[in-house]
């Protein structure tokens, strides 16, 4: 303990004799430090806003009937088909037994919601106005889990029991109504039926605006002659970035065909794991340029030096002890520099929050800082370790003549 006190001791005594040199290398770790800590943070934060808006307005793993295919009639082995097929066009269908599906997903533990839904192509007519609309019937208490339709409602109630239904705001800008006002839906299969706008909302995706219509899941079944079925089981997992191999598993438990998020948004996924990389790549050049002036200032160190080193090994000093003189001096190189870069970055947090373009929040994570200061002081030692090296093996005779 004695011993490495005094190794403290004189690593800090080295640092005040070169009081240049230590500012110097310290403002170039903490401007090292800030980058990384903003950069990082701004790249979370983007990403972050980019995945609540895509996730905030769909489920994160979809289960649907699986497609139809179309029956050849058998042949003679004996006998060579040729067979020209054009898929088979796709009705509307309910999943077999979706209670019991429903029932055994509420139990898994990595589900943080199960919404079944039955979804259907209509007309809405207003006058002479027309559009074709996608019909969803919901649960309401099961659907919020998976889209909080509360938080997207710009007016009227978050209502669609009876007759009430809720439609999107483009929808609702192209027919023309508001709150209170009547519509009349019309799917084919039966006849149509008039319903009362109860709501309004805005999804902020314009496709989905334009054509969602909600409405309670008993009405939606009659109306698409889909009586007591659903066509889709919506889920949401407690970490998105395990849907896809939840949604195998799924599939293969239930037979039926499972779209997790990651799949349906491949070219999102594209574009975070690109700016992943590009943050990676960024902190690995930061921190290879702070390496490199840690090491320089401590090679310039040793040099000068030589003297105070060579009289230390004449009064007793070992090479180890000279060795972690020099890595204590890294790593305060690093731990100093990075608390200084940790204070500027968030000042840069802070700036950009406040002043910034206001599209979405930067957070700063604990880990990041932790992590930040932790590479920063790791950093220090591994540069150090050269110079260090070369101080402990100089010859104390020689390193007393050295003026």
């Amino acid at each position: 303990m004695k011993r490495l006190w005094t190794e403290w001791v004189i690593a800090i005594a080295f640092l005040r004799e070169g009081r240049m040199q230590t500012l110097m290398i310290t403002v170039g770790v903490a401007v090292g430090v800030a980058v990384i800590v903003f950069v990082s943070a701004l790249i979370q934060g983007l990403q972050a806003n980019v995945i609540d808006r895509t996730l905030g307005t769909q489920a994160h793993i979809r289960l649907l009937q699986p497609d139809e295919q179309n029956r050849l009639a058998p042949v003679a082995d004996d006998v060579v088909q040729f067979v020209l097929e054009d898929k088979r066009a796709q009705r509307l269908r309910s999943i077999n037994n979706w209670q019991q599906i429903v029932a055994a997903l509420d139990q898994r533990p990595e589900l943080t919601a199960v919404s079944p839904i039955v979804s259907g192509p209509a007309f809405v007519l207003r006058g002479e106005a027309v559009s074709s609309v996608a019909l969803v019937g919901i649960t309401l208490e099961r659907y919020q889990q998976i889209v909080p339709l509360q938080d997207y409602l710009i007016s009227g109630r978050l209502s669609i029991a009876a007759d009430d239904v809720l439609i999107g705001s483009q929808l609702a800008q192209d027919l023309g109504v508001r709150v209170g006002s009547k519509i009349r839906l019309d799917t084919g299969q039966r006849e149509s039926r008039v319903v009362n706008v109860a709501g309004i909302f805005e999804l902020g995706v314009r496709e989905l605006d334009a054509r969602y219509v909600y409405l309670d899941l008993r009405q939606a079944q009659s109306m698409l002659d889909l009586v007591g079925g659903v066509t889709v089981i919506d889920l949401r997992v407690a970490d998105i970035f395990t849907a896809e191999n939840i949604a195998q598993s799924i599939g293969r438990l239930t037979q039926l065909r499972s779209e997790s998020w990651i799949v349906t948004n491949s070219q999102l996924m594209n574009a975070l794991s690109a700016q992943s990389l590009s943050t990676n790549m960024i902190i690995v050049f930061v921190g290879i340029s702070v390496a490199f002036g840690i090491a320089s200032v401590l090679s310039v160190s040793v040099v000068q030096r030589t003297r105070e080193i060579g009289i230390l090994r004449a009064t007793g000093a070992s090479q180890s002890q000279i060795l972690r003189v020099f890595l204590l001096q890294g790593a305060l190189f690093g731990l100093f520099g990075s608390v200084v870069g940790v204070a500027a970055s968030y000042a840069l947090v802070w700036v950009f929050n406040t002043f910034g373009p206001g599209l979405f929040y930067i957070p700063v994570a604990q880990s990041l800082i932790v992590s930040a200061v932790s590479l920063a002081t790791v950093t220090g030692v591994i540069a150090a370790a050269i110079p260090a090296r070369r101080a402990a093996q100089l010859d104390p005779v020689e390193a007393i003549r050295y003026v």
